[in-house]
């Protein structure tokens, strides 16, 4: 891959919860156009990461640098969130809804591209509340990308997904990747991360304990018969295989 400008810049990030802490002292960029992914078990700081790099939550310690700089106030109608669960009015549709969040930026795509991009004209009238699990994963990437964000947010985008959905959700990130946007995904499946990412950074206790090219990873951490040529091989090796709460 080509290597382009650095789009984020975290710089010795901190964080802590009741004198415990879940982020120590972590630095990484992130290049513009690529997928970064940031996997770990849980309680491995990843999540809050990601919250102090979407300016959701404050750090203690540490810097976010966007294009940069510090932060703007205009962070928020530049970048992109798919949250894993959002509450959305039931009473309306997949396109109300859409319009109804357009509304909430300066300046936004048309909702008919976004509905277009996300595989939703089939279910644009339904209600959202009536609709499967992988259309309300579409629905929720096509609110994360109504003001053509250049950096959007992944959370876990096809958690509980059945494997057409998820190659959907998938096909839609392709698609973000060669339009030139930057994507920060968190996730659990292994195999999701392997095929979407460019570079991933795995975290455990707070720490970023490796990083690279799926193909690095893989490359240096599974030689030998005995262990399948995978990412989720490199995870397990890294992180042990003990259960985490």
């Amino acid at each position: 891959m080509l290597l382009q400008s650095d789009i984020i810049q975290v710089k010795n990030l901190v964080k802590r919860y009741n004198g415990k802490t879940a982020v120590d002292g972590i630095s990484f960029c992130i290049p513009q156009g690529s997928c970064f992914g940031i996997l770990g078990p849980n309680g491995a700081g990843k999540t809050t990461t990601v919250e102090i790099m979407e300016d959701i939550l404050e750090p203690d310690a540490g810097d976010i640098l966007y294009k940069g700089s510090v932060r703007k106030k205009n962070f928020n109608q530049e970048i992109g969130i798919q949250f894993q669960q959002t509450e959305l009015l039931s009473f309306l549709t997949v396109q109300e809804i859409l319009k109804t969040f357009s509304a909430f930026y300066h300046t936004h795509l048309p909702v008919a591209e976004v509905i277009d991009l996300c595989m939703l004209n089939d279910i644009k009238n339904n209600l959202n509340n009536k609709i499967s699990g992988g259309q309300r994963q579409r629905l929720l990437l096509g609110l994360a990308l109504l003001n053509d964000p250049e950096l959007v947010f992944l959370d876990e985008p096809s958690t509980g997904l059945d494997p057409q959905a998820r190659q959907n959700v998938w096909q839609i990130i392709r698609e973000m990747k060669q339009k030139g946007k930057t994507i920060v995904l968190t996730t659990h499946y292994m195999e999701e991360a392997q095929i979407l990412c460019d570079i991933i950074a795995i975290m455990d206790r707070g720490h970023i304990i490796e990083q690279g090219s799926p193909v690095q990873l893989i490359e240096k951490h599974c030689q030998g018969e005995d262990c399948p040529q995978n990412l989720e091989s490199v995870f397990l090796k890294l992180t042990g295989k003990h259960l985490r709460e």
